[in-house]
């Protein structure tokens, strides 16, 4: 049987060549960066040469960059230390509806322990609202976080507008760029940031590494305490062969990440165009400002989960939305947040591929899905389905 990954958004297999560059740092290359010994020395300048290139994608200065377990880690870490450091008087943070779980959560755990914290609207296709913002950072908006680029639908926000909006009421602004880093253009400084949160995984690194960029002008509340590793914002030794692969990671981003691009959205379009010729299909958020690798579509009068497992059992992989989530049967919040029903949210599938894909998948990925929508209507229980009438 044909299989097709087409879930990268959720994670990307771990390229060969990076692969290769961890494995020393497993066995032969194992010091504590820490140590002063000769092993550590080895270990600790391969910690710096990372933070160097990982920082160069971003344009950041390496000591403006700490390594942390993941972008989970790293969101909880602005947040939180964010709130902590600043105390409940002077914190008033605002995250945008359409952000990732780790996220919302934060926020919702810290508004339980009395800090200020509201919810910023998007549209329909999951832009935030620029006039609400502002009447947010006029009420003393301390803290603005808006994810760049959708885990679900994709859709990029224009962070270089918002963070500019955001210092003329000198509130600090933070992205969570886990899904685009790596996959479109990044610019610290151009697009205004106080705080980014990237990782790994999505980028063909591993599993298990992540990285917050934090500004000059910018402190945070450290979470773990220990031995004041990482500029005493993370403590704990650092994972240097995960640290050693997302360096490999990106710096093969810097060489591979716009032609990849070009092939992603050909391919993207290629499916997606084909996809919405059938009748009663629709594409979820921004039709032209998204990642190159994301559709995320919805089918009336179908359930999305049962859609994903009958793509399995072809060996077509995809899934009904953000992995962190998937074992909810909550509607997503995402797709709610654009005003859709329940009901349609429940019909939606995200395809998200990555660069191993080829024309061939996206051909018999259309013909399988296209078969499965079909079959699924046609036994659908939906009483607004055409074929029940």
């Amino acid at each position: 049987m044909k299989r097709v990954y087409l879930d990268n958004a959720a994670t990307t297999p771990l390229d060969p060549r990076v692969l290769e560059e961890m494995k020393p740092y497993f066995s032969e290359i194992y010091g504590n960066a820490s140590s002063i010994h000769y092993m550590g020395s080895i270990a600790k300048e391969a910690l710096e040469s990372a933070r160097r290139s990982v920082s160069e994608l971003m344009n950041a200065s390496p000591n403006e960059l700490i390594f942390t377990g993941g972008a989970t880690e790293a969101n909880n870490l602005v947040l939180k230390g964010y709130a902590f450091k600043n105390g409940k008087k002077k914190t008033h943070i605002v995250i945008s509806m359409i952000e990732h779980d780790c996220i919302l959560n934060s926020a919702k755990w810290l508004e339980q322990l009395g800090f200020k914290v509201s919810y910023l609207p998007v549209n329909y296709h999951g832009i935030i609202d620029f006039t609400e913002l502002e009447i947010m950072l006029k009420r003393g908006a301390s803290l603005i976080s808006v994810i760049h680029a959708n885990n679900e639908i994709g859709t990029i926000q224009p962070l270089r507008e918002i963070g500019a909006l955001c210092h003329e009421y000198d509130a600090c602004f933070h992205t969570d760029a886990a899904q685009s880093f790596g996959k479109i253009s990044i610019d610290t400084k151009r697009m205004n940031l106080d705080f980014m949160t990237v990782n790994a995984h999505k980028i063909y690194g591993p599993k298990g590494v992540g990285a917050l960029y934090v500004g000059k002008d910018t402190t945070l509340d450290p979470l773990i305490h220990g031995g004041g590793h990482e500029f005493g914002l993370r403590s704990g030794t650092e994972n240097i062969p995960g640290i050693v692969g997302f360096s490999k990671a990106v710096n093969l981003r810097k060489n591979e990440m716009s032609s990849e691009a070009q092939k992603l959205t050909q391919l993207r379009e290629s499916l997606t165009r084909e996809l919405l010729e059938v009748e009663n299909t629709y594409l979820n958020g921004h039709p032209t400002l998204r990642l190159p690798n994301i559709s995320n579509l919805r089918f009336s009068f179908i359930e999305g989960e049962s859609l994903v497992l009958l793509l399995n059992d072809e060996g077509i992989y995809v899934s009904t939305g953000s992995a962190c989530s998937s074992m909810s049967s909550e509607p997503s919040h995402v797709l709610l947040a654009l005003g859709l029903k329940p009901e349609d949210v429940h019909g939606s599938i995200r395809i998200s591929l990555g660069k191993h894909n080829t024309k061939e998948d996206i051909e018999y990925a259309l013909e399988v899905i296209l078969r499965s929508v079909k079959k699924l209507r046609r036994i659908s229980p939906l009483s607004e389905n055409p074929l029940n009438k």
